[in-house]
């Protein structure tokens, strides 16, 4: 009896298990979506909230989120929308002329916010990337909000056709935009998605109106370094904020090393 009433009282003291894992986002009233919290934490932890690309979920940053995790950071997946009658999966209303599914910057700022009240993420540390159009949502976010995030770091994704205008973004923002030499499927310099009708945009010109926004003294970069793995050109003569374009020799994907390259980046913000 008496092991029969301890076991009952130690599943009692057992908190429930918290929303995040891969088999139980978190519901907030606008969508979902996953976290994990680097072990040991104590106290409000900064995060990495990375989008996902076309088809995805937000449990991707969850499988490569290992080294993100062992830098104390959390890792947090929102999940995007599936449009009815697509056959495409998951995505987001990224492209500011076409029919949008939801407010991406209201949901993403309430997924923010309720990391923050539940899971002790602190809303000041954030540095928020994405993969593709999850890296496109991004940089239309952080034109749409400089203040959503601390940094920005979007993945073989940018603006698209047509353009922005240069004076169309709300401000400054620290951000380093990352993507493949050999990239086909969202080339350099852009290309026609035929069967939507849409173009994507050319990531040269992107970078110009950051140059632009940040009110950067040239049109060329300042510093470059190469390495083996990576192509860094950096603005540093700009009024505020801080502009840096990664090329990787590799195709459309995430690569080796982006999250020690990001993160060292981000810690190196002023």
């Amino acid at each position: 009896m008496r092991h029969l009433l301890a076991a009952a009282l130690t599943l009692l003291a057992t908190p429930a298990l918290a929303c995040g894992a891969a088999d139980q986002p978190c519901e907030i009233e606008t969508g979902s979506y996953h976290i994990a919290i680097p072990e040991g934490a104590d106290g409000p932890v900064g995060a990495v909230v990375f989008l996902h690309g076309a088809g995805g979920q937000g449990t991707g940053i969850l499988r490569m989120g290992g080294p993100i995790l062992a830098r104390g950071y959390a890792v947090i997946g929102p999940n995007g929308l599936k449009r009815p009658n697509s056959r495409f999966g998951p995505g987001w209303s990224f492209h500011p002329d076409r029919p949008a599914q939801r407010d991406e910057l209201a949901f993403i700022r309430a997924v923010i916010e309720d990391a923050a009240d539940n899971h002790g993420i602190d809303p000041d540390r954030i540095l928020l990337g994405g993969f593709s159009i999850g890296g496109s949502m991004v940089t239309y976010l952080a034109c749409d909000d400089p203040t959503l995030a601390r940094a920005y770091a979007p993945v073989a994704g940018s603006f698209w056709r047509p353009h922005p205008d240069m004076e169309a973004c709300a401000g400054p923002v620290d951000l380093l935009h990352t993507h493949g030499w050999r990239d086909k499927t969202v080339p350099l310099e852009g290309r026609p998605l035929r069967s939507f009708d849409i173009l994507q945009g050319d990531v040269f010109y992107g970078m110009q109106i950051w140059r632009e926004t940040n009110g950067c003294a040239g049109l060329r970069a300042d510093t470059f370094e190469t390495s083996e793995d990576f192509w860094r050109r950096k603005w540093e003569s700009c009024e505020a904020g801080s502009l840096e374009f990664v090329m990787h020799p590799g195709a459309h994907g995430i690569p080796k090393g982006w999250s020690t390259l990001a993160l060292d980046w981000f810690e190196g913000l002023e």
